[in-house]
C-alpha cells in the first residue's frame, strides 16, 4: 500500500520518490498539512512562481467545475517542461478521487498533483485511492509530538538568532502542539518580543503566553473584533492609564486572529458550519465574549486573517524596536483592525 506512517512522513518530504505523481497530505493538523505540502512542492522541478507551470485550485474551484481538476492534470505546458497541479482543502469530492485514480492508472510525465486534505478515516474513498494507487502516495499529519515541538522551537528560535533557557523550554513545550500553524505563529510572536535580547527566558515565555486575558485586555480586543472604535479607544485610555502594556493587547488581538484563522480554515473547506466551529474551537472563551468572536468569524475571510496576522506582527517588532513609540504604534495599529472589522460588518 501507497502510505507513509506519520513518523517517517518527515523524512519522505525531504526526499520524495519520483515513482509518484500523485501526493495526498491529510490530518487534522491544518498548519502541519499545509507546511509539508509546501515543502513537497519545491522538491518538484518547477518554478512556483510561473503561473503557466503551477496551477493552483481549491476545493471550490473542484464543485464549481468537476471536470477542471483532471483538465488540469493532462493539460501539456505551452512553453514545456514539467507542471504542478496544487489543490486545497479537498474532501472527499468524486471528482477529487476520480483525479487520483486517472494519475495512478496512467500516470502523466510531466505533471504532479499535491492534494491538501483535512482529518480522512480509513474509509475514506479518498484516502482509500491514495493508498491503493500505484503512483499515488498517501501522507498523513498529526498534531506534534514531543519530539517534534522541541524541534520546531529550535527551528523558530535559532533562526531568530535567539537561544532559550531550560526552564523557558519546558514551559513553552507545555503550551504548543496540536496545530503546527498555531505553535509557528506563536513561536514567531515569542522571538518578535524578544528581538535583540539573545536569549528567551522564563519571564519571556510567561509575558507572551501566560494571562493576558484581564478584563480590559478581552473588552479592547473584543472592541476590535466588532468594530467598535470608540469603545476601544476608551479601552486604550484606561488601560495606558492603569500602567498595563499595549502590547499585551496587540499580543492577545494577534493570538485571537490565529484562532480566526484556523475557525476560517474549517469553514471555507465546508468541514464545519460557523456555530460548530465557534462551539468547538471556543471552548475556553468566556461565553458573554462568544458573540464577537463569532461576528468576526463571519465577517472576515481567510486572506484578509492573514493579512491582519501581518499587520499586527509588523507592528509587535515595531514596538519593540521603538520602545518610546510603543503606545503610539500599537494604539494606530489596533485601531487599524478595529476600523477594517468595522467596514466588514457594514459589508
Amino acid at each position: 500500500m501507497a502510505h507513509r506512517k506519520a513518523h517517517e512522513v518527515e523524512n519522505f518530504v525531504r526526499k520524495p520518490d519520483p515513482q509518484y505523481r500523485a501526493f495526498l497530505i491529510y490530518g487534522p493538523d491544518r498548519g502541519l498539512v499545509s507546511e509539508r505540502a509546501a515543502a513537497l512542492s519545491k522538491k518538484v522541478n518547477v518554478d512556483l512562481a510561473d503561473d503557466f507551470n503551477v496551477v493552483r485550485l481549491d476545493a471550490a474551484d473542484v464543485k464549481e467545475d468537476p471536470a477542471r481538476l483532471l483538465d488540469e492534470i493532462n493539460a501539456i505546458a505551452l512553453f514545456g517542461g514539467d507542471r504542478l497541479v496544487w489543490l486545497r482543502g479537498a474532501g472527499n469530492e468524486k471528482a477529487v478521487v476520480d483525479a487520483v485514480k486517472a494519475v495512478s492508472e496512467d500516470p502523466p510525465q510531466n505533471t504532479v498533483l499535491i492534494i491538501e486534505a483535512g482529518d480522512l478515516k480509513k474509509s475514506s474513498a479518498l484516502r482509500k485511492a491514495a493508498e491503493t494507487g500505484g503512483s499515488a502516495m498517501a501522507l498523513p499529519c498529526y498534531g506534534d509530538d514531543s519530539r517534534g515541538i522541541h524541534a520546531l522551537i529550535d527551528e523558530e528560535l535559532q533562526g531568530a538568532g535567539l537561544k532559550i533557557t531550560p526552564g523557558a523550554r519546558r514551559i513553552l513545550a507545555e503550551n504548543l502542539g496540536g496545530d503546527r500553524l498555531a505553535s509557528r505563529g506563536e513561536l514567531k510572536k515569542l522571538a518578535l518580543f524578544c528581538h535583540g535580547e539573545g536569549q528567551v527566558t522564563e519571564d519571556d515565555v510567561l509575558a507572551i503566553s501566560g494571562d493576558a486575558s484581564a478584563l480590559s485586555v478581552d473588552e479592547a480586543v473584543d472592541c476590535i473584533l466588532t468594530g467598535d472604535l470608540s469603545g476601544l479607544d476608551q479601552a486604550l485610555t484606561r488601560i495606558i492609564a492603569s500602567k498595563i502594556q499595549v502590547f499585551l493587547v496587540m499580543q492577545a488581538c494577534l493570538r485571537q486572529f490565529h484562532l480566526i484563522d484556523l475557525m476560517r480554515g474549517q469553514i471555507e473547506t465546508g468541514e464545519k458550519s460557523v456555530s460548530q466551529t465557534v462551539s468547538e474551537y471556543g471552548r475556553r472563551i468566556h461565553f458573554r465574549r462568544k458573540p464577537a468572536l463569532e461576528k468576526a468569524v463571519r465577517g472576515w475571510n481567510g486572506r484578509a486573517v492573514r493579512d491582519v496576522q501581518a499587520h499586527l506582527q509588523n507592528a509587535i517588532l515595531e514596538s519593540r524596536r521603538q520602545p518610546a513609540l510603543g503606545d503610539s504604534i500599537a494604539r494606530q495599529a489596533l485601531l487599524a483592525v478595529a476600523l477594517r472589522s468595522s467596514r466588514l460588518s457594514r459589508q
